[in-house]
């Protein structure tokens, strides 16, 4: 059986723990926990080097994608965002292959081009995600953007945040259909809503985990997915393994396939 790549957002453990170790502390952790690939949060780095962390993640053979909150189109301008190239600069200096943004404000007159040039200059692949808001976070904007990517062959591809489509009311499993071709990158979460009325992120349950093998029937077979739901208790590292091993079933051919 063919495992595949399973990455480990940060953001999981909750913002307070990492700050506090710092995101070079759950390097040893994935690896040890079966992970492939780890996820860097941008908004939760302290005083974290770089190089620092580039040099961890190779030595442990770990890929690395850099998640920031940008986003790529702003309100009012045509050009990409201003600060894109710099985040680009960023990912690459934390040995990231993958610069993963949201969409933000995106319009019919949008220049792609120079986002198609400035990314023809760069080695980082840019990922945009469905996020939680009203602007970048729902199917229409989404598909008007890929479609543009698509006709102008833009090296662009979408991580497909399974949880977000619940913020603005929409169907997972209609945006994987509209959209499932051009996703490199799942991240995955289970949803529930508070008793004041809060939507969270939760682990999946059996119903979660068969509506995301619905949803890959519509994507590349084996795309790399992501745990980004709560990992807590008190050995982290056999709590983050059993998501991992769960993950990385996903998908499998069903011949291959044996929940445990």
């Amino acid at each position: 059986m063919h495992k595949y790549s399973v990455s480990i957002s940060l953001s999981s453990y909750g913002a307070d723990l990492v700050r506090q170790q710092g995101q070079l502390s759950f390097v040893e952790l994935l690896r040890a926990a079966g992970a492939q690939r780890i996820e860097w949060r941008e908004e939760l780095l302290t005083v974290e080097q770089p190089k620092a962390l580039a040099q961890a993640t190779a030595e442990h053979g770990l890929e690395s994608v850099f998640s920031s909150p940008l986003e790529l189109w702003v309100a009012g301008r045509a050009q990409p965002n201003a600060e894109l190239a710099a985040t680009l600069d960023r990912a690459q200096a934390f040995g990231s292959r993958w610069l993963k943004v949201s969409l933000g404000y995106f319009t019919d007159t949008n220049d792609l081009e120079s986002l198609h040039a400035l990314l023809n200059r760069h080695p980082v692949q840019l990922l945009v995600e469905n996020d939680q808001t009203l602007h970048g976070g729902r199917i229409e904007p989404m598909q008007r953007f890929f479609t543009e990517v698509e006709r102008l062959g833009l090296p662009v591809k979408m991580t497909f945040d399974i949880g977000n489509w619940q913020w603005q009311d929409q169907s997972a499993l209609t945006a994987a259909r509209l959209l499932g071709r051009h996703v490199d990158y799942l991240h995955c979460k289970a949803v529930a809503r508070r008793a004041d009325g809060k939507l969270v992120a939760m682990p999946p349950g059996a119903t979660d985990l068969h509506l995301w093998e619905q949803l890959l029937k519509h994507m590349t077979p084996g795309i790399s997915r992501a745990v980004e739901f709560p990992l807590q208790g008190d050995d982290l590292v056999a709590v983050t393994a059993q998501q991992v091993a769960t993950l990385t079933l996903l998908g499998q051919p069903r011949a291959e396939r044996a929940y445990v």
